[in-house]
């Protein structure tokens, strides 16, 4: 369909990132979303969205501004619920269990399923402490232990060796690449078992945006990734599955080779090849 992202999916299975190809692609599902619907005040924003999110896999959800990619991907960690008046049907199953049944602990699906934003959101605090935040509040104070957090959540994303002696300076300091992979290593050290990821790399220079998808590519090994991205070549990039929203309806999704290559949808296509949105 279209030569750039042919290119795009050949050069990465030829690169060191072989293991995105699709035949990898983990069969087991993270989480199955049925027949899901939401609504804001006043407004549907998704409507009958149906959706299976393997584990050890990367989904990016593609498609143009207010079209619910991010309402979506609030659902599953249920951010949504902060806000006043909205309303949600339908079934969104977390390795077996109804994460919007009454008794969902929130706390706990929130350590299962973490977060990173567009925007780097360190706190004011050292980069030490950045990291080791989480598992100080679920109780832990063990020095050693803490310590030991800090360093692997650190080296899985990629930052260790750029921070690892001036772990007690300010947060605040860092590059706003090094700062957006602190917050991925402060979401790690609750040991999640999903990572979303609204547009992570959108307010990034190219090298750290580089950056962050190598870490992308390592993270996938032990965890399931939603990705938000408007960045086309990125989602072809990172992805072993996409899925297409419009107007709050998911319109394609699949194997990302396939979406981008050979969409059944006209307006798949009409997006993808950047003739509207």
């Amino acid at each position: 369909m279209s030569r750039i992202y042919s290119e795009i999916i050949h050069s990465r299975s030829s690169d060191n990132r072989t293991s995105m190809n699709v035949g990898s692609i983990s069969q087991i599902p993270k989480f199955k979303v049925e027949s899901v619907s939401f609504w804001y005040p006043g407004k549907q924003a998704l409507f009958d969205i149906n959706l299976i999110i393997p584990d050890r896999s990367v989904l990016a959800l593609i498609g143009p501004s207010g079209c619910g990619k991010s309402t979506f991907l609030r659902l599953l960690n249920r951010m949504n619920d902060l806000i006043e008046g909205v309303k949600f049907k339908g079934q969104i199953v977390l390795d077996g269990k109804d994460i919007y049944s009454s008794n969902m602990n929130l706390v706990e699906l929130r350590r299962r399923v973490g977060m990173v934003f567009q925007k780097s959101n360190p706190f004011p605090k050292s980069i030490y402490e950045n990291v080791v935040f989480g598992p100080r509040i679920a109780g832990w104070t063990d020095r050693d232990q803490l310590d030991a957090i800090a360093e692997k959540c650190l080296r899985q994303a990629a930052l260790w060796e750029e921070v690892k002696d001036r772990l007690h300076d300010s947060a605040l300091m860092l590059s706003g690449g090094q700062q957006q992979r602190l917050c991925i290593a402060r979401s790690l050290a609750t040991e999640p078992e999903v990572l979303l990821m609204d547009e992570p790399a959108s307010a990034l220079d190219p090298q750290s945006t580089l950056k962050i998808e190598d870490l992308i590519f390592e993270l996938r090994k032990n965890y399931a990734i939603v990705i938000v991205t408007h960045n086309m070549q990125q989602a072809a990039r990172v992805s072993d599955q996409t899925a297409f929203f419009y107007e709050g309806h998911v319109v394609e999704a699949g194997p990302t080779d396939v979406i981008f290559t050979r969409p059944s949808q006209k307006s798949t296509e009409d997006y993808i090849t950047g003739r509207f949105g």
